[in-house]
């Protein structure tokens, strides 16, 4: 059963939605796979002219599933990172690796697509669903919604585009705030900070979406296009599937090291982590 659903309406916009409440929307192999591929469908298809990106049940996105990844993962979703006859590591890097793939690919194409992509944040974005809000083109987001970076929580670094766009939208300084202090930022905070483009009352969330949604699909997609690709120019966002490798290659190195087993570990006992100062 498919965790991503994929709706498109008369008015040219194509909804993605992440539909796994029991994980807090996060992404197993499998559900990084579907969205993806739902992902590269509504980015290519010429006539959904805005894309919009959401969870259910008052989340956004809680990044990688970790309860899969501690369990090990499937053998068969690793096939395609390893050759058959080689033995999967122990530590939990090629457990990452093999989401991280998919998520980095599905980011990809959402900056490269030649129309606006709108992240629709009702409820929590954390660790993995922060950097895949961080790098849709405009972020709504719910009064209700609550944004934290949560990579040091268990001793990973930053993937998912965060260590790219975060310093880009909020400054250098205010990044190392958010990566190293881990504060959980409230829509307003995040809004004021420059993380989120407006904040919608909760009442007024759903109808006030596909508002904007609608507007944008009824735009000049063409010029929206080109204006995108010279703000990604100027920005060097050309650089981003580059960075991209580097955050996965990085991330998938501390993942199988000690500091992340005992973060792991942590989180799922629900106490504070001990990490070792050597």
């Amino acid at each position: 059963m498919s965790h991503i659903r994929v709706e498109r309406t008369q008015d040219g916009v194509g909804w993605l939605t992440i539909d796994r409440p029991q994980r807090l929307n996060s992404l197993d192999v499998e559900t990084a796979r579907d969205l993806r591929k739902a992902g590269l469908e509504l980015c290519r298809d010429t006539a959904v002219r805005c894309v919009v990106l959401q969870g259910v049940n008052g989340v956004f996105c809680s990044g990688a599933d970790l309860k899969y990844i501690r369990a090990g993962g499937e053998a068969a979703d690793l096939g395609y990172l390893q050759p058959k006859t080689r033995e999967i590591a122990a530590g939990h890097g090629e457990r990452f690796k093999q989401i991280l793939e998919y998520l980095h690919a599905t980011i990809s194409e959402l900056k490269r697509a030649p129309k606006p992509v709108v992240a629709a944040v009702d409820g929590v974005a954390a660790a993995g669903g922060f950097g895949l809000a961080m790098a849709c083109d405009i972020v709504l987001a719910s009064a209700r919604s609550r944004f934290e970076w949560a990579y040091g929580k268990t001793a990973l670094t930053g993937a998912e585009s965060s260590t790219f766009f975060l310093p880009r939208l909020v400054g250098l300084r205010r990044a190392f705030d958010l990566a190293f202090l881990n504060p959980r930022l409230d829509a307003a905070k995040a809004k004021e900070i420059g993380l989120v483009s407006e904040v919608i009352a909760d009442a007024d969330w759903d109808a006030e979406v596909r508002r904007i949604a609608a507007q944008l699909a009824a735009g000049p997609t063409r010029s929206y296009a080109v204006t995108k690709m010279l703000l990604h120019a100027a920005d060097g966002v050309d650089r981003l599937d580059v960075h991209l490798d580097r955050e996965l290659e990085e991330l998938a190195r501390a993942a199988d090291g000690d500091l992340v087993a005992e973060g792991i570990t942590a989180f799922f006992e629900k106490r504070p982590p001990k990490f070792p100062h050597a």
